[in-house]
């Protein structure tokens, strides 16, 4: 587990450069989860270190296979200096935790809720997962554990998560991009649903 953790670590630190701050929460009855703040210009960058320790395990299995299954961090990016981002240590930790926590698989077109706003004054309480392979590419372990992938989150407020529940994750992707949404605006408003 510390080996694949270190990997990771690297990984993270190739795509995104030195962390400039890190945090670590534990749940009960979970690893400790670590989150890395990355700051780029006017853009911060969170990314989750823990989540990639034991692999996801399919809630229907019997038994959780040890070494096989998927394997993800979480990755998001916001404008900083607009809210108090910071504050999203928790939400990510807790996100990074729930396939531990409550046995599901965190995939593309997944949406993930905290019921909570991710930050103070956040419009958002859920993200949605987006295709790995922009910022971090994914991290290859030797056989049979499958490859770490970094997978970006994208706010949603609930009437866009609503939205996508009964459109679907293209769709509603497809949406931001004809507005020209700036889904790293931290204080952003919900893209026009009509």
């Amino acid at each position: 587990m510390a080996d694949v953790l270190a990997l990771v670590e690297a990984r993270l630190r190739t795509g995104l450069g030195e962390p400039d701050a890190r945090a670590a929460v534990t749940f009960l009855g979970t690893d400790r989860v670590e989150v890395l703040r990355f700051t780029d210009g006017d853009v911060v960058r969170y990314a989750t270190l823990g989540m990639s320790a034991q692999p996801m395990a399919d809630p229907t299995a019997a038994l959780a296979d040890p070494v096989k299954g998927p394997r993800a961090e979480l990755v998001l990016s916001v404008r900083g200096g607009v809210a108090d981002t910071d504050k999203v240590l928790r939400p990510l930790a807790v996100l990074a935790a729930s396939p531990q926590v409550e046995g599901l698989i965190v995939a593309p077109g997944a949406s993930l809720d905290v019921g909570e706003p991710l930050w103070p004054g956040a419009q958002f309480t859920s993200v949605l997962v987006a295709e790995p392979g922009g910022l971090v590419e994914d991290l290859e372990l030797d056989e049979p554990m499958e490859a770490v992938r970094f997978l970006p989150l994208l706010p949603m407020t609930p009437n866009e998560a609503a939205w996508k529940r009964v459109h679907g994750a293209q769709a509603l992707q497809e949406r931001w991009l004809s507005s020209g949404t700036d889904l790293r605006d931290p204080l952003r408003r919900s893209v026009s649903l009509d």
